[in-house]
């Protein structure tokens, strides 16, 4: 006879319980007993606690540690996982990587597969030295675990995005110690530990943009070594059912500039901020961008932005150095003037500033 996970109570209606337990509260839960524990971090629980609704966007941010003084900086310069979720407005950090006291790798990237965040890459903060590490968190086990290390040539500033599907994150672009752009590309197994060998793609893209869309791996703007910091507008997609590069795509960006903020919204849909002129969120439908909302005038420089089903977040600052502010957009409540930017209450400890960020649905 199976055990019971609530006595007096049958099985299913037991696990309508548990799936209701916010988010927040997993680790708690795990620790009354092995039985709550073992369900809890079944392949099962998350897959059922989506399938009645009950999932929320949580966005994992890479953020710098807030100082006491306004204009003190720890050196090196210390940067940590900062957790947020837009649904109840709370902030958390999530537990360090092991063997690493110094914090986050610098520029490392984040991609979000199924329940595990997946970092990749960045320079050690002691040395500024790029790093092939490949560092994997369950946020429902709450433990940590080392991957297998990148392969090829330690890249940095890449394109890296996650496919839901396959459970692999892809990389691409970047550049590798002697600065010359890369056109080599990889995709991680999470499940696996395993690294594998994509085509290369037609150009060099350092400092290029990855989004997963359509099946489709879309690497976005860069540049190559001849031409650093000349922005191309150009893109490149990796169809992983037929494992081949499409031709390249000229014009695809609007604008020759640093793609960095271009993310895949729920609805499938292509967004970035655009910064010439008025600085607008634009979205990329039927080959052509529109706008879809006006910036505030509060967040303008050092921009990220991380997006879920329903809306998105934009984080940065109104001048150079001046202090980090958050907002969300619901791009389900309208068009135009209809929709409303949300301020988010930054937690001084968590005001520190963003240089990546992606979002589970838990």
């Amino acid at each position: 006879m199976e055990d019971e996970l609530i006595p007096g109570l049958p099985q299913e209606i037991a696990r309508e319980c548990l799936i209701r337990v916010p988010f927040d509260a997993f680790r708690t839960v795990q620790a009354v007993c092995k039985l709550w524990k073992h369900d809890l971090e079944s392949a099962s629980f998350l897959r059922h606690r989506k399938s009645v609704g009950l999932d929320r966007p949580v966005v994992v941010l890479a953020q710098s540690a807030s100082t006491d003084g306004e204009k003190s900086y720890p050196s090196p310069l210390l940067y940590r996982l900062a957790l947020f979720q837009p649904a109840t407005g709370a902030w958390s950090s999530l537990p360090p990587i092991p063997g690493r006291p110094h914090g986050l790798p610098l520029f490392c990237q984040l991609a979000a597969v199924g329940r595990e965040l997946v970092v990749v890459g960045g320079w050690d903060p002691r040395t500024w030295a790029a790093s092939d590490e490949v560092h994997v968190y369950d946020l429902v086990s709450g433990a940590w675990r080392r991957g297998v290390h990148m392969p090829g040539p330690r890249r940095s500033f890449f394109a890296c995005a996650a496919s839901e599907e396959r459970a692999a994150v892809f990389v691409a672009g970047g550049h590798d110690e002697s600065k010359n752009a890369l056109r080599s590309a990889l995709a991680y197994d999470v499940a696996a530990d395993a690294w594998m060998q994509l085509p290369d793609m037609a150009r060099q893209r350092d400092e290029c943009r990855g989004v997963f869309a359509s099946g489709g791996f879309h690497v976005v703007g860069g540049y190559p070594t001849e031409a650093q910091g000349q922005f191309s507008q150009s893109a490149e997609t990796f169809d992983v059912a037929a494992w081949r590069w499409g031709a390249v795509e000229e014009g695809r960006l609007e604008e020759a500039a640093c793609p960095r903020t271009c993310v895949v919204g729920g609805d499938g849909r292509v967004y970035m901020c655009r910064q010439a002129g008025q600085a607008v969120v634009v979205e990329e439908g039927g080959g052509a961008w529109r706008r879809v909302a006006d910036l505030p005038r509060e967040v303008r420089v050092a921009l990220q932005m991380v997006a879920w089903e329903g809306g998105f977040m934009v984080l940065g600052s109104g001048t150079q150095c001046g202090a980090q502010v958050a907002y969300i957009l619901d791009i389900e409540s309208g068009e135009g003037e209809g929709m409303k930017w949300r301020k988010v209450e930054l937690q001084r400890a968590y005001s520190g500033h963003v240089q990546a960020g992606c979002c589970f649905h838990i």
